[in-house]
């Protein structure tokens, strides 16, 4: 069982839920359905970092609103940073790079709200779990479909994926007719080690000691990569006896070393504004 984060009363927060991210007028009925977000907002700070975090599921299921998702929201915006809970299109009905742009459409969105919401736009960190994990380090890593979405992607201040595919995902892999999709790897453009580039975001990749096979090596490898790159600012941190499942639940118990390590990530890194203005 999960131990409260703090005994203390926590300050309220803003809350909004189902924002459609999809923005214009060709938006289907089924981006409609799934292109939501949920905000966490602190209310006792301005120009607050926003954590840009997609659900798990397999690129096939999950949701933004579970239980867990909620107290991680909660959490983090009571420690002052605001939190965006997003969902996407699921495979069947989807494929890529339908993913992929329901991703880059969320963080355009986010760039371009959130200091109506009291946040500071150059200071928003992708993350997620599992196959949200992929899809933030696919989204941080590939500029060129960001700026297909209308957003700079030095506004990203950095990426955050936690036990995320680092190749292409294996969904992906199965629609696309890969033999043995679950366990051939491919890496084409669906894959964040195919982007992987020196002047990317500062990223922190997280993965459990006892997580999925392979996640820890995809995830020892991109970071190599991006190093290889030239990338002056990657770190993997893998926690010993953590798995998939208890990587990202255990992240709302007191003192826990996953939710530190983002935090100090988050607070260590200035906003990015002033060299996108720069620039």
């Amino acid at each position: 069982m999960s131990t409260p984060s703090s005994s203390e009363p926590t300050p309220p927060l803003r809350i909004e839920h189902d924002l459609l991210y999809r923005e214009g007028t060709n938006v289907t009925a089924y981006q409609n359905a799934r292109c939501r977000l949920d905000l966490y907002l602190p209310t006792q700070t301005s120009n607050f970092p926003l954590l840009l975090w997609f659900h798990g599921g397999g690129l096939i299921g999950g949701e933004k609103n579970s239980p867990r998702g909620v107290e991680i929201g909660r959490r983090f915006a009571n420690e002052g940073v605001g939190v965006a809970m997003a969902t996407y299109r699921f495979a069947p009905e989807a494929r890529f790079p339908d993913f992929a742009r329901d991703a880059a459409a969320a963080v355009a969105f986010v760039a371009r709200h959130i200091a109506s919401f009291g946040g500071d736009p150059g200071r928003i960190f992708v993350s997620g779990h599992s196959a949200g994990g992929y899809l933030a380090a696919l989204r941080g890593l590939d500029a060129a479909c960001l700026r297909d979405a209308g957003v700079d992607e030095r506004r990203v201040a950095g990426l955050i994926p936690v036990s995320g595919q680092m190749v292409t995902h294996f969904t992906i892999r199965g629609q696309n007719g890969v033999p043995d999709a679950g366990t051939r790897p491919v890496i084409d453009a669906a894959a964040p080690c195919y982007h992987a580039r020196a002047d990317a975001a500062p990223t922190l990749l997280i993965a459990g000691g006892n997580d999925m096979a392979m996640r820890t090596d995809e995830n020892r490898y991109l970071a190599a990569l991006l190093r290889t790159a030239g990338h002056r600012d990657v770190q993997y941190l893998e926690f010993p006896g953590r798995d998939h499942s208890t990587i990202v639940d255990l992240m709302v118990d007191r003192e826990d070393p996953v939710y530190a390590a983002i935090m100090h990530f988050i607070r260590r890194l200035p906003s990015r504004m002033d060299r996108v203005s720069s620039q």
